[in-house]
């Protein structure tokens, strides 16, 4: 079954809940024939590379009910739609500047029946508003991340972490977190015990009137 590994590890899940994640993988392969938005690879292994790599966010913090979360550069849906899913009192807001990529996070979107997304064709720099907290998938080395989202963080704190950025990342991140002394960081084999997170991690960086710093 192909919940069974998300199951694995979010045994709480409703019945609702299971049967969404359940209908993900005939979505995104049905659409991925239209539109390209996923490595056929990554169709096969959809369930850990993406599905389940999105919900390590959810390993970190657990949004709160009326929270608002804006998942920049969401390509087909990611993070953002699992999270969705796992958190459905929580609102999410999913942009990219790809048409056709919203296209099908718009038409995942409806065949979930998910009433707490919104996905936006635009660039984060024009989107109004903000946010409890910002998710993404390495779309950008932080720096410029940062800079896309500066202003678009909510200075109202009410979860255990800090407003700002939940970021999943893989690899050496010194460099590219050195002039961010608030980050830390989640190995996210810490919490799944698949190869595929041995290296993966989610960088929490709290942001504030003078970004990150």
């Amino acid at each position: 079954m192909n919940t069974d590994l998300i199951l694995k590890y979010f045994p709480e899940l409703t019945d609702t809940q299971i049967s969404q994640f359940s209908e993900m993988a005939g979505l995104y392969q049905d659409w991925n024939q239209k539109i390209n938005v996923v490595s056929r690879k990554d169709v096969d292994e959809l369930y850990l590379r993406h599905i389940l790599h999105s919900l390590g966010i959810a390993k970190v913090l657990s949004f709160l009910p009326g929270s608002k979360v804006l998942d920049v550069g969401t390509g087909g849906g990611f993070p953002g739609i699992p999270l969705a899913v796992l958190f459905p009192d929580t609102q999410f807001t999913l942009v990219d500047s790809i048409g056709k990529k919203i296209r099908v996070v718009k038409e995942v979107i409806d065949g979930l029946g998910l009433r707490n997304v919104e996905a936006i064709h635009a660039r984060v720099e024009d989107l109004p508003g903000s946010f409890d907290f910002i998710v993404s998938r390495a779309v950008a080395a932080m720096p410029t991340f940062v800079r896309w989202v500066d202003g678009k963080v909510s200075q109202k704190s009410v979860h255990p972490l800090k407003n700002g950025i939940l970021y999943l990342k893989g690899g050496d991140l010194r460099e590219e977190l050195q002039d961010f002394s608030k980050a830390h960081i989640y190995p996210l084999s810490e919490y799944f015990e698949e190869d595929f997170f041995a290296t993966k991690v989610v960088v929490h960086l709290p942001l504030g009137p003078t970004a990150g710093s």
